[in-house]
């Protein structure tokens, strides 16, 4: 089995898979890995499944290096970290490669797998992000937007009368109390943001119909009412990384979605 982290400001998120699939997954405390209690937690996780690689991407620098020794100690592995140095299957048109988060690369080889190419890649995490990969396969950039608990947690934080909500379905379009006019204002302001947003990535590729694929925590929540998106994927992070490592143990691909573009 392959053993996979997402490691992200949160959460990490943890994968099995085999050569086909991710199998199990599960997320994690970050902040576990600082104070010591992440390993016993992941070797819990794989039970007694026969570790034969591991792979990561981390948008968390400092936690990193603890995530690789844990893997050197207990599995006697060196994960593979994906970066734009170890990128595969999808090529990279972007002026600096190094500020692409790896979790948004793991997406595009994962969407790109699943879906060919163009296709678009929308993360509804900690912020909204939309990844792009051209008709070429190459990944060429994205959109960053404020998450929806970001911006509901800010309005809470920087005003004395806003509350702190939950954010779930709402069916009325003009709020009845402050409550629910702020969940108007996440779940159908953020759809709204998100098919416009489309629309547009559709002009600047020139096609007409473009898969969507979204993942992250509020992604069910907010493609139940936008036919814009394509699939739902949770696991798409964790698929590309096991795709990366797959890949890297064959033969390097060639040809232009194998090599890196620096502009």
């Amino acid at each position: 089995m392959i053993l996979l982290f997402d490691l992200g400001n949160t959460h990490t998120h943890l994968g099995l898979a085999n050569g086909r699939r991710v199998v199990k997954q599960t997320n994690i405390p970050t902040f576990t890995w600082l104070d010591g209690a992440a390993p016993a937690l992941v070797k819990k996780f794989c039970g007694r499944a026969v570790i034969c690689g591991a792979a990561l991407c981390s948008v968390v620098p400092r936690v990193t290096p603890r995530v690789k020794s844990a893997v050197r100690q207990h599995w006697r592995l060196a994960p593979l970290e994906l970066t734009p140095a170890t990128m595969t299957l999808v090529g990279i048109d972007y002026p600096r490669p190094e500020t692409i988060g790896p979790d948004r690369l793991a997406n595009s080889v994962a969407a790109r797998h699943r879906f060919g190419a163009p296709v678009v890649v929308v993360d509804f995490g900690t912020a909204v992000t939309f990844d792009v990969v051209d008709a070429r396969g190459n990944y060429t950039g994205g959109i960053i937007a404020p998450g929806l608990a970001a911006m509901t947690d800010y309005l809470h934080e920087k005003t004395a009368l806003l509350p702190k909500i939950h954010i779930r379905e709402v069916d009325a379009i003009v709020g009845k109390n402050t409550e629910q006019a702020m969940l108007i204002g996440a779940v159908h302001g953020y759809r709204g943001l998100v098919r416009e947003l489309i629309g547009e990535l559709k002009r600047e590729l020139r096609v007409q119909n473009l898969p969507v694929v979204a993942t992250g925590g509020y992604a069910r929540l907010m493609a139940a009412k936008l036919p814009e998106i394509t699939a739902v994927a949770p696991d798409l992070t964790l698929e590309g990384l096991r795709l990366v490592w797959q890949s890297r143990g064959q033969e390097a691909p060639t040809g232009e979605n194998g090599v890196i573009k620096i502009h």
